[in-house]
């Protein structure tokens, strides 16, 4: 089974750039998509009823701005989209598919502001979050996709001492990765892949993406229990259209009946 994420950075913006063609050759068993900055009625009529997948959307109040998308093979026993504090759902950041074998849940986090005006937002937001994931059973199966605006570790940016005091790399929010990982949340890419250079969005200034001077800021976290059926966990950095690039797993034994 695999599962795509990816923030396309405006979904009708990737629409225009090839994504019909791109999605068609994947054929994921589900992709999530992040900062789609749409409202229901601005999603491209085709990506509605697209092929065999049903989709499922939550918009920011806000025109253009933030929300999120998830485009299942499977129908979901259940669809929330609703994490609890107000100002983060009225961004639409949040949509949780509960299936029979494990629950999928795609976030947007708040990036912060370039001068960390927003820091305190996404810090009540992870607070928030993790107090979410408190609530699953501690052996559940569960897979966190998305963009978490959080670089984790040195190695997980192209110039992490020129950036230790800037958003998405400051020690408090670095620390929110670990706590999701001392909740026994697996990051699936490391699970695989040690070495750095390994990128998932690049600035649009100084050549940054040609030159991969880039930030692994999106993710596809596994719980403990859902973690040992991981057989491969990936970084697509050659496909274009956003600044980010997509990211995924492949799950054995999930090809029927999620």
């Amino acid at each position: 089974m695999r599962i795509l994420s990816w923030n396309v950075n405006g979904i009708r913006s990737v629409y225009s750039k090839g994504f019909l063609d791109w999605f068609k050759q994947e054929n994921p068993d589900i992709l999530c998509v992040q900062e789609t900055k749409a409202q229901p009625d601005q999603v491209p009529a085709e990506l509605l009823d697209f092929d065999d997948y049903f989709s499922f959307w939550n918009s920011a109040q806000k025109k253009g701005y933030s929300g999120v998308g998830v485009f299942s093979k499977q129908e979901p026993l259940e669809v929330k989209d609703k994490l609890g504090f107000r100002d983060f759902d009225s961004e639409g950041r949040f949509l949780v598919l509960k299936y029979p074998k494990f629950t999928l849940v795609n976030v947007y986090m708040p990036q912060g502001g370039r001068t960390k005006e927003k820091i305190p937002f996404k810090l009540e937001s992870y607070s928030f979050f993790l107090e979410f994931l408190d609530s699953f059973e501690k052996e559940e199966p569960i897979l966190l996709c998305g963009d978490f605006n959080i670089a984790h570790t040195e190695v997980d940016l192209a110039r992490p001492k020129q950036n230790q005091n800037n958003t998405m790399f400051t020690l408090g929010e670095r620390k929110q990765i670990d706590a999701i990982a001392e909740k026994g949340f697996v990051d699936t890419f490391r699970k695989f892949h040690s070495e750095g250079g390994n990128y998932t969005w690049w600035p649009y200034f100084a050549n940054a993406r040609p030159r991969n001077i880039g930030w692994r800021i999106d993710y596809c976290f596994a719980s403990k229990s859902l973690s040992e059926s991981v057989k491969d966990a990936f970084i697509l950095p050659k496909v274009m259209g956003s600044d980010h690039c997509p990211v995924g797993v492949e799950l054995e034994d999930f090809n029927k009946n999620l």
